[in-house]
């Protein structure tokens, strides 16, 4: 179905084939996903070119013609000889790869594959929900009470106790830091002792598919305070959610609740993004995305308050886009 829409895109542009190199792109289209590289041409008869030590695993999990990269020439003889004048590229292609075709078609950039892969099937939306599963339990079992410990040693036992359950790795590089570390959205766990607040930020892949959780553990006065004012606007941009919105107006919904209590200046990314194959997928709830709300989109909420040099505070849940959203997990906003 994946092929044929976008069959159906090409002849809408009047492109001939479409040129994949990004690996979760291949493993969406074909379930085979490279270890060093490949070539995924998206045409009437599509192909993928693999490196010859891709070779063993692209025939046995590739659902499309698979043959061994030799060289350039050979694939833009390959097309050229089918007719194939206008080729589209996905919009993350390297530059030095595109060189290699400009002179010979006419090259339009297209995010064909990003809206395919925007709408989750039923099966990809179990595979998230396994994931989140994985990642729930792990951080339920996590010792976090234990002050004693360090942010490094306990963020790579999230990650031990991820795989123990289940998944096949972490699904980006475990957050969990403490004190003023936790007003850096990305901050790298330290080797130290706990302060507080403590922010773990984690997530499991589970057959390829990735889950992503925020939770922040308060302990003192002014860290409930923005504790609560973060869960509103969690609470309330979830609420809203349902299909027909623009992703922006989810934003405005997660923002406008901070602004009240004077701290918009302090919420400084966007409420959210898809996920899937990718941790960061399209469309995501920001100011500037006017994608509309589709069932079958699986967004992150999490909103963050971040007051530099003291503390910040994030509450992230995935949610499935049904009639209206539904809270992927079961984990409570605050253990």
């Amino acid at each position: 179905m994946h092929i044929k829409n976008i069959l159906n895109n090409l002849k809408k542009d009047d492109n001939q084939a479409y040129l994949l190199t990004q690996f979760t792109n291949i493993d969406y289209i074909s379930n085979y996903r490279p270890t060093s590289f490949a070539f995924c041409i998206i045409k009437e008869n599509p192909i993928i070119y693999a490196s010859e030590m891709d070779m063993e695993i692209a025939k046995r999990d590739s659902a499309i013609e698979v043959k061994k990269y030799e060289k350039f020439e050979t694939m833009i003889g390959e097309l050229k000889s089918e007719g194939v004048k206008n080729l589209a590229i996905e919009p993350s292609l390297v530059y030095s790869t595109y060189e290699k075709f400009k002179d010979d078609f006419k090259i339009e950039s297209k995010n064909y594959i990003e809206k395919e892969r925007m709408i989750k099937s039923s099966s990809e939306i179990e595979n998230i929900e396994k994931a989140t599963e994985i990642a729930q339990t792990a951080f339920k079992q996590l010792d976090i009470t234990n002050r004693k410990e360090t942010e490094d040693v306990l963020a790579f036992d999230l990650v031990r106790l991820m795989i123990e359950n289940g998944a096949s790795k972490e699904s980006f590089d475990t957050i969990l830091v403490s004190g003023s570390n936790t007003s850096l959205p990305h901050a790298v766990p330290e080797h130290k002792q706990l302060e507080t607040p403590i922010l773990i930020d984690w997530g499991a892949k589970y057959n390829g598919y990735c889950s992503d959780n925020t939770r922040t553990i308060v302990y003192k006065e002014k860290e409930h305070e923005i504790f609560d004012i973060v869960k509103e606007s969690h609470d309330k941009a979830i609420k809203a959610i349902k299909p027909g919105l623009k992703c922006c107006e989810i934003d405005k919904v997660s923002r406008d609740i901070i602004k009240e209590y004077g701290y918009e200046d302090k919420f400084i990314h966007s409420t959210g993004h898809s996920l899937g194959l990718d941790i960061h997928e399209t469309p995501g709830f920001s100011f500037k995305d006017e994608t509309i709300i589709e069932k079958g989109m699986v967004i992150t909420v999490e909103p963050g308050i971040y007051l530099e040099a003291e503390f910040g505070v994030r509450l992230e849940d995935t949610v499935a886009i049904e009639n209206k959203s539904r809270i992927i997990g079961d984990l409570a906003p605050m253990l």
